[in-house]
């Protein structure tokens, strides 16, 4: 079976957004409070898109999203191009696991490479995806992702096969992942002593960790906000959101990484529930000047800050903070 990993929806941010009562690290609810903060990430600005043709109109915007397997698109766009329904299938979204339409993409082209992919893709509501669509790893799995946050432009470009040992820029950290279901798994991070790995999720605004990260860090992690989360069929589910001191991800120190706690369904897909795991989500790789995330090479490369060498990143105020760049979307 094949998974799809959310697009969240951005409805308030922390810094502007309502108070939400702080909980316990150990006791949160796993109910839905009603002065819970809203969190998740289509609707923002500041979402990054590549341009794709499909069926040879366009371009239209789509996100990049190295958490999904598969791409989809949205019915708008489908409607508007009268592309044909295909089969059902069961996709996993970040509040679960359910059968959804799917319709048939004859030839859609990402722009910067040109290779024609003809797939079946599930539909959801161009609302609940923030994007005309989302690229996923079976679009992805033969290139490198380039994420510049310097210039606000996210690409997808050939990958050249680089030898392990080959040298690296002076501000450039290079981690070696493993594959597994076709996602690049870093396992080179630690909370403490404790190993934990990590999936890239660039389709997902908010770093999500499971259950066993929580109880691993324990009261570590401060007080907790209750946030609800909305996923790309428009079901929600609720998580703690709070920071993690002192991780750790090969080379780059978090001093305090913004995580929201729910044991979504991802983690069990990729068998990733008995052992602590976080899935890095835009807020935590927006600290960095670029990224660049190469599947043939089972590469992540981290690009610190111009004129900051060695200096450890503030994914909080990556969040909450401003100078988010926007980029065009539909």
């Amino acid at each position: 079976m094949f998974g799809v990993s959310p697009a969240w929806i951005l409805l308030g941010l922390l810094a502007s957004g309502p108070t939400a009562a702080p909980v316990d690290p150990e006791t949160a609810p796993a109910t839905v409070q009603p002065d819970a903060i809203q969190l998740a990430l289509g609707e923002t600005s500041s979402r990054l898109t590549v341009p794709v043709a499909v069926k040879r109109k366009g371009p239209y915007n789509f996100i990049i999203d190295t958490g999904a397997e598969r791409t989809v698109v949205s019915r708008e766009l489908a409607s508007i191009l009268e592309l044909a329904p295909g089969e059902p299938v069961r996709v996993t979204s970040m509040t679960g696991r359910s059968v959804v339409a799917t319709v048939i993409v004859p030839d859609l082209q990402i722009e910067s490479i040109g290779t024609s992919h003809a797939i079946v893709a599930p539909a959801f509501e161009a609302h609940n995806l923030g994007a005309a669509g989302l690229l996923g790893i079976d679009t992805l799995r033969d290139h490198q992702v380039t994420i510049d946050f310097d210039t606000g432009i996210m690409a997808v470009r050939p990958s050249v096969k680089r030898k392990r040992n080959a040298k690296h820029e002076a501000d450039e950290i290079v981690v070696t992942a493993k594959d597994q279901f076709g996602q690049l798994i870093v396992t080179d991070a630690y909370y403490g002593n404790a190993r934990v790995q990590v999936v890239l999720d660039t389709g997902s605004q908010v770093t999500m960790g499971n259950d066993a990260l929580r109880k691993k860090v324990g009261k570590n992690v401060g007080l907790l906000q209750t946030i609800e989360l909305t996923s790309v069929d428009g079901t929600k589910t609720m998580a703690a959101y709070g920071h993690v001191p002192r991780m750790r991800v090969s080379n780059v120190a978090f001093d305090a990484l913004p995580v929201a706690f729910a044991e979504a369904e991802p983690f069990k897909r990729f068998g990733l529930t008995r052992r602590p795991a976080i899935m890095l989500g835009m807020d935590a790789m927006r600290s960095f000047r670029r990224v660049e995330i190469d599947f043939p090479n089972r590469q992540v490369r981290f690009f610190m800050p111009r004129g900051v060498p060695g200096k450890r990143p503030d994914p909080h105020a990556a969040l909450l903070g401003g100078g988010q760049r926007t980029a065009p979307r539909d």
